[in-house]
């Protein structure tokens, strides 16, 4: 399944970088309280996940990255969520996530199913291994694709109808 959609790299010198990372933390304050209905919603659906990933496959690694940085720290704020002890771990792994997918998209110029795999897998895979060096802790490495793999197809097949609706 291939969709042609119009793909941009937005600069930092651009306001519109900005208007968008802003709509995408406000993306990203609104999601995770549905999610958080669920019990352990978050960890299960990663909601912040699908929102860079999408955010940064349609505008660039770039406006990803600035939603990356921004999302978990405007959480956290406001809500508690994430703990502060994993922060690192998170903006590493949406950090990860914007610029596997700005740079995917912006390489391959389309967005199929294997492609958003193939960047869900290898930002996984590289997230996982900060974590461990991080953390040392193998477990919520683990979790990621014992307890997540929900929010990892949610991601992949949530990305690919979202860019299909905003196909301009």
């Amino acid at each position: 399944m291939e969709t042609n959609i119009r793909l941009y790299t937005l600069n930092y010198t651009e306001v519109r970088t900005y208007l968008f990372a802003a709509l995408f933390v406000a993306c990203n304050i609104a999601l995770p309280q549905l999610f958080h209905l669920i019990p352990q919603g978050g960890i299960i659906f990663a909601p912040l996940s699908l929102v860079i990933l999408a955010g940064a496959y349609k505008l660039g690694w770039k406006t990803g990255l600035l939603a990356a940085l921004a999302s978990p720290l405007v959480n956290h704020l406001l809500f508690g969520m994430p703990a502060w002890s994993v922060m690192h771990v998170m903006v590493i792994k949406l950090a990860t996530l914007a610029i596997i997918a700005g740079v995917t998209a912006q390489h391959y110029k389309k967005v199929t199913i294997p492609l958003l795999i193939t960047v869900v897998l290898i930002s996984e895979v590289i997230g996982g291994l900060s974590e461990l060096l991080l953390t040392g802790g193998v477990s919520a490495t683990i979790a990621d694709f014992t307890i997540g793999w929900p929010g990892l197809l949610l991601q992949v097949f949530g990305t690919y109808i979202l860019l299909k609706i905003f196909k301009k």
